[in-house]
């Protein structure tokens, strides 16, 4: 007799990490619950595995599906395991007869994007197989390096604009910005919500190679539309603010125009109708939203000075921008 576990096809109150506990799972199966969907926001309860759980969790459930292969949001589970760095988990779906090479998510198939990542001899490469390209394995060193460079630091709240081509002399005239004392800093670095509109204004700006980095720590308006605007005439802005409420939102500004808004910078949200680099590009700045903005303008920071540190320079914007 099964046992009701609400809606979802038998999955309800699963959570995350319930993905790794055989037992677990095992008694949902057991009961009645569907192997082939019913997950919220995986929709199968194998691509919830394959991303989130256990090689066992993986082997039993692919044991049970229907098809190994099966697509969710144009991609299967082995794609969900490779992208998410569980090579254990990609093995033991390719043991229950998964396909590596399965070409998905423009063109690009589990197996070449497993090239990319920690293990790049996770499969067999079939013959004919061209790997990946130069300017592919390039993107891979330098998002492993800028990662690196930037290391670990706590980022809710900042405001990033990443502009590229300009220096920081240049964006300080496109803003009409004027310079800011260092007492007066150190004043809104010790209560950021004391005349929080006015402090608003102030942000800091760092020459890096390839452009440029305007950075707020306490606020959103480095990744502005119109500070932005103005920014990218003739070049390329990457905004970001790490909103401490809804996540990560960001933008891309080319020649003055809002070119993409509301974006999740190094989200896992791919899509298979986005252009292959980009397809790359998501998977080496998953969970990494500041350098993923970096990387899009093509800026190649040693360091993490010019987003947490002390800027280049400090400056006030005119009232008109904000």
């Amino acid at each position: 007799m099964s046992v009701n576990y609400g809606t979802a096809g038998g999955w309800y109150g699963v959570g995350w990490y319930d993905w790794a506990d055989l037992d677990l799972i095992r008694a949902r199966l057991d009961a009645g619950a569907d192997p082939n969907d019913g997950v919220q926001f995986h929709g199968r309860p194998l691509h919830a595995a394959a991303g989130y759980g256990s090689p066992e969790v993986v082997a039993e459930l692919a044991r049970r599906v229907d098809d190994v292969d099966a697509e969710f949001d144009e991609r299967t589970a082995l794609w969900a395991a490779v992208f998410n760095n569980r090579p254990d988990n990609a093995r033991a779906l390719v043991a229950a007869g998964a396909d590596p090479w399965r070409p998905m998510m423009a063109g690009w198939s589990p197996g070449r994007l497993s090239l990319a990542t920690p293990t790049p001899d996770l499969f067999t490469i079939p013959a004919g197989e061209p790997g990946l390209s130069a300017a592919e394995t390039a993107a891979v060193t330098e998002a492993r390096r800028l990662i690196a460079a930037l290391g670990e630091f706590e980022y809710d709240g900042l405001g990033l604009a990443c502009v590229a081509g300009i220096t920081a002399a240049e964006a300080v005239r496109r803003l009409e910005a004027v310079p800011v004392s260092g007492d007066e800093v150190e004043e809104i670095e010790e209560d950021p919500w004391d005349d929080f509109d006015d402090n608003l204004a102030v942000v800091g700006i760092t020459d890096v190679p390839g452009g440029c980095v305007i950075s707020q720590r306490w606020g959103f308006i480095p990744a502005d539309p119109e500070v932005n605007k103005r920014l990218s005439i003739g070049t390329v802005s990457y905004g970001l603010f790490a909103n401490p409420k809804s996540g990560n939102q960001g933008s891309v500004t080319r020649d003055g125009e809002i070119e993409e808004w509301d974006t999740h910078p190094g989200g896992g949200g791919a899509s298979a109708h986005e252009p292959p680099e980009e397809i790359l590009t998501t998977y080496l700045y998953h969970g990494e939203a500041v350098a993923y903005c970096c990387a899009g303008a093509g800026l190649r920071l040693p360091d993490a000075r010019a987003i947490v540190g002390t800027p280049d320079m400090w400056l006030r914007l005119p009232q008109h921008l904000l």
